[in-house]
């Protein structure tokens, strides 16, 4: 049997549920989620290793007008993955058909003539009389091999989903090792972890404002133990206090939910020792995001 594999962006608007889906194709979380939109920051892999296959996922940053060159990084990211990937999973949210964002997502589809599918999300969260419409709208285009309706909370429709992408899946050699699940290293999904509960625990513009760099990792594998010593750069002193809270109350908050997740994540023990540091206007200066690693 000839073996399959192919490269697979996810790509759509702010909040659809792009990482959502990442995370249950893999079986793993490997991208963070939040409520709050423009969440992913830099472009994550993940594998799907099947019989005869191998589907190499590109979760991206949502497209969103920019503002800073922070977002800009996010965006061109975004946009660079239709050069990079054999497919296109161009997602969408049932109660939002109409996002401005989309029309200029279809376009850059099809100028790149690459299979596209159309993933319509969150039908757990509506009627079913709701899908008809929206399925109806994009047929009309007649531009997408496929048009397919999920719940990636829920893994509704995600097996259909699958099966569409391996029929579009060329000849090809395995990229990554069968027990391989993602390209990035533990100290990126570490800080990705921190800075999922920053969204959870602040508001409004904060978590936009805050980048987290693990510095050090250390192992004590004979009390099954990791350290891991990491920063969460503002970019005002005010910040740094919303952050830190009275007495230093959110800084442990966040730093509680983050280590028990680590630990669920690695299956050890963590001591999480968290600082927070000032590193001024770090989202407008382009040295600083690429040494914050974007």
């Amino acid at each position: 049997m000839t073996f399959l594999s192919g490269f697979i962006a996810i790509l759509g608007p702010p909040n659809v549920g792009k990482s959502t889906l990442l995370n249950r194709i893999v079986g793993a979380k490997l991208s963070i989620v939040s409520p709050k939109p423009q969440t992913t920051r830099n472009r994550v892999l993940g594998i799907h290793h099947g019989d005869g296959f191998q589907m190499i996922f590109m979760d991206t940053p949502g497209i969103h007008k920019t503002r800073t060159p922070l977002h800009r990084s996010m965006v061109d990211s975004a946009y660079s993955a239709f050069q990079e990937v054999d497919i296109l999973v161009l997602m969408i949210d049932m109660k939002d058909p109409e996002a401005p964002e989309i029309p200029s997502l279809i376009g850059v589809a099809k100028r790149s003539e690459k299979p596209a599918l159309l993933v319509i999300n969150k039908i757990d969260r509506g009627n079913k009389s709701e899908i008809l419409p929206v399925i109806g709208k994009f047929s009309d285009e007649a531009f997408f091999d496929a048009i397919i309706p999920v719940s990636a909370l829920k893994g509704d429709g995600v097996p259909e989903l699958l099966e569409a992408i391996r029929t579009k899946l060329k000849p090809g050699p395995p990229f990554f090792p069968p027990d391989m699940r993602t390209d990035q290293p533990d100290t990126f999904m570490m800080s990705e972890i921190i800075r999922e509960k920053i969204y959870l625990f602040t508001r409004h513009e904060l978590p936009y404002s805050s980048a987290v760099t693990v510095e050090r990792v250390e192992e004590a594998a004979e009390k099954n133990l990791l350290r891991i010593f990491a920063v969460v750069h503002v970019e005002t002193l005010s910040q740094k206090g919303i952050l830190v809270g009275r007495q230093g109350t959110m800084v442990k908050k966040i730093g509680e939910a983050a280590r028990m997740e680590l630990e669920r994540c690695f299956n050890v023990q963590v001591y999480l020792n968290l600082t927070v540091r000032v590193s001024k206007n770090w989202s407008r200066d382009t040295r600083a995001l690429r040494r914050l690693g974007y």
